[in-house]
């Protein structure tokens, strides 16, 4: 490829994100693809240290828009940084999370306006924008299950059982919003974004992850 490809892999919290990365990571290597992972908030030094700001301590109270400016901060310094060199120079960046995330959860969850949110995107990204999104689903309250029993905080490091980060230890509420928001959009977006159920095994939703991404590969050689 003269250019690289832009996946964003995207879903609720408990969805298994972590795990499908990695596994689509090792597949996409031994097909002898260059891969990079990345992940929002973050990717860079700079992101990576918003991503403490937004994310840790759950007693830190941020405003909705605070919280949405600062997610496009760290993009607009991840794009420029990371992702378009990396395409330009023909990688496969696979990211944990992108700008839908910022609709699913600044929008859905937190309820601002949704034309706001786009238009904050649109600097944020710089009109750049993944090949392919592929949302993990899953019912909300097995998702935060998922994250109580096995949980990391925002810098990867383990938790022990029970404890969340800032968004994750919103509502139930909060995490159905975010849920049907990403519906909403893969319903909108029927071309760009995939879902797959991610309550399934997960050498199921490893195997539909990797057929979609190799077809995604087929059809832009």
């Amino acid at each position: 490829m003269a250019k690289g490809l832009f996946i964003a892999i995207e879903g609720p919290d408990g969805c298994g994100k972590s795990t499908q990365i990695a596994l689509l990571k090792e597949f996409l290597e031994k097909q002898g693809c260059d891969v990079l992972l990345t992940r929002e908030p973050g990717g860079t030094a700079l992101g990576e240290e918003i991503r403490k700001l937004l994310l840790v301590g759950k007693e830190r109270k941020v405003s909705p828009y605070c919280e949405l400016l600062l997610f496009e901060a760290a993009r607009a310094q991840h794009v420029m940084e990371v992702l378009e060199p990396a395409l330009n120079s023909g990688k496969i960046i696979i990211a944990s999370r992108y700008a839908d995330a910022t609709r699913a959860y600044q929008g859905g969850g937190r309820g601002l306006p949704l034309e706001e949110v786009r238009k904050a995107n649109e600097l944020g990204t710089r009109g750049l924008w993944p090949d392919l999104t592929i949302i993990l689903d899953i019912d909300s309250e097995e998702g935060l299950r998922r994250v109580k029993s096995c949980g990391k905080d925002a810098l990867g490091k383990d938790l022990p059982p029970g404890e969340l980060d800032r968004i994750e230890a919103e509502s139930l509420d909060f995490h159905r919003r975010v849920r049907e928001e990403y519906l909403k959009l893969a319903r909108e977006e029927k071309e760009r974004c995939k879902v797959v159920d991610g309550s399934q095994s997960r050498e199921e939703v490893a195997r539909e992850i990797s057929a979609l991404v190799l077809e995604k590969i087929k059809n832009n050689a």
